[in-house]
């Protein structure tokens, strides 16, 4: 067996994934990443919004 079969570990946030094993640091790196992914998402929305406010005020008028 060589080392490229062994399993590799995620690079991603994966959901309910169990912290035991994880550093402190990889715990900190991932609370991180979620920030910057709840970020994104919260831009998201309001560009979705802004749009949605765009064609609602088009329609009433």
């Amino acid at each position: 067996m060589s080392f490229e079969d062994l399993p590799k570990k995620p690079t991603g946030v994966m959901l309910g994934e169990a912290l035991d094993l994880l550093s402190v640091s990889e715990l900190e790196h991932r609370v991180s990443q979620l920030e910057a992914e709840i970020q994104r998402v919260k831009a998201a929305i309001q560009s979705k919004q802004a749009s949605k406010n765009a064609a609602d005020a088009f329609f009433r008028s």
